[in-house]
């Protein structure tokens, strides 16, 4: 782990809670402010009817996208090939021999899709010896999921992130990407994560839709995978061959390029920097804003701190319209307010930024914390109270650092568990 300090600081004092001690995992860089793509104008209406449906609200039925018919119930399986977590290609002739084939649209941030973890799990775990596939497939390109999908999750749906979410929640099924061409998915026209398309032996489309009729484990009265499942594996007709789907729509990439409109937002917000005085950081440490508080100490010539730097600006834009707030504070000279300035500008850092507004470092971080060391960068998370919820010195552990938000962040009433389901990933 990096760590830069200037000259003449004390020497690093121990942190007042236990540091972290896990190792990083990789969370690769969003950068969506240069990646987006732009969005077609033929695609606004299907765009528009996607927002109605998508992940800010789980209330009700999400409607196939007009332009993606559903595979007909009867139809044969289309062939495939994409990628997994694995580092292989996978192909529907690999699972030739099962009895039953179900292939579940699943993705990252989706958090309905976080609530079926477990139960996705389960019927692998519960039909894999019974002749049974079971092949998750992720529908999106990352680059077209908004920062408004990724409040509740600490991800996006890039196949490196994949493969992070299989390793740190011990995902054994297939987990396959399908978000560049989307073959797969525009075939069997997926409508949302989760669904799940059942096929039988001769591998026809016997069942699509829900999992089960209620996103809360306690509440289910319909298993309606397992249902199909069982008539296909007794040799009997699927009673129910339909379900309607909740979730998240499924994101359907553009084609022709036109302006993104949230990349268009985020460059145009302003972006200052405020010179900060012993009693500004009195005040932040105690976290007086009724918020989780992300406080980050940077400066210009650390090197881990630029690096890191836009994986924070991503992880202010994916929670700052829940309870959350991040403030910035660059340990550069007050000299060096242009610099620190110009850097801001071009990562469109539109938090609360500060700058040291003395030459005497040691005196100003004092006002913050006695116990501060000088080595950046430092960042902490508070509590509304003020409690210290996460603290760390040198780089960043992004995903631990966002599961942390997470599991403090309280659910509302369209995201039910939520903060149990990550306060889980933190313990």
């Amino acid at each position: 782990m990096r760590i830069h300090e200037r000259r003449e600081r004390r020497a690093p004092a121990a942190p007042q809670i236990e540091r972290a001690v896990f190792s990083n995992t990789a969370i690769s860089p969003m950068n969506r402010t240069n990646r987006l793509p732009n969005y077609p104008a033929s695609a606004i209406c299907a765009l528009a009817f996607a927002a109605l449906s998508a992940c800010g609200s789980h209330t009700g039925e999400v409607q196939p996208d007009p332009a993606h018919s559903v595979l007909s119930i009867g139809s044969p399986a289309p062939d495939f090939s994409l990628p997994g977590v694995d580092g292989k290609t996978h192909t529907l002739a690999e699972y030739a021999g099962a009895k039953v084939l179900a292939i579940v649209f699943d993705c990252n941030h989706c958090p309905q899709s976080h609530l079926y973890e477990s139960r996705i799990r389960k019927l692998y775990n519960d039909y894999h010896d019974k002749g049974v596939a079971l092949v998750a497939v992720s529908p999106n390109n990352p680059a077209s999921v908004p920062y408004s999908e990724l409040a509740w999750s600490d991800s996006n749906d890039s196949l490196i992130e994949m493969q992070t979410r299989a390793t740190d929640r011990h995902i054994e099924y297939p987990y396959l990407y399908d978000g560049d061409a989307q073959t797969l998915t525009a075939k069997l026209g997926a409508v949302a994560t989760p669904q799940v398309f059942v096929f039988d032996q001769s591998r026809k489309l016997r069942y699509q839709g829900r999992i089960d009729d209620n996103e809360r484990a306690d509440q289910v009265k319909s298993q309606d995978a397992r249902n199909a499942i069982d008539a296909l594996l007794a040799g009997k007709p699927v009673d129910v061959a339909t379900t309607p789907v909740s979730g998240c729509a499924t994101r359907w990439n553009p084609t022709t390029p036109v302006e993104d409109p949230e990349t268009t937002k985020i460059n145009a917000e302003p972006v200052a920097v405020t010179m900060t005085t012993p009693e500004i950081l009195k005040k932040l440490r105690g976290n007086g804003t009724g918020k989780l508080l992300l406080v980050n100490f940077w400066a210009t010539w650390c090197g881990p701190c630029v690096a890191e730097f836009p994986d924070l600006q991503d992880t202010y834009r994916m929670y700052r319209n829940r309870n959350f707030g991040m403030v910035t504070v660059s340990e550069d000279v007050p000299e060096a307010k242009p610099d620190v300035f110009a850097f801001l500008k071009k990562t469109h850092a539109s938090s609360v930024n500060y700058l040291f507004a003395s030459d005497d470092t040691s005196a100003v971080q004092d006002s913050f914390d006695p116990k501060m060391s000088g080595a950046v960068p430092f960042t902490l998370l508070f509590a509304p109270n003020g409690d210290v919820l996460y603290q760390e010195q040198g780089e960043i552990s992004m995903a631990r650092l966002r599961r942390t938000i997470l599991a403090n962040l309280p659910d509302d009433k369209d995201h039910p568990g939520q903060q149990a389901y990550w306060a889980q990933t933190v313990q």
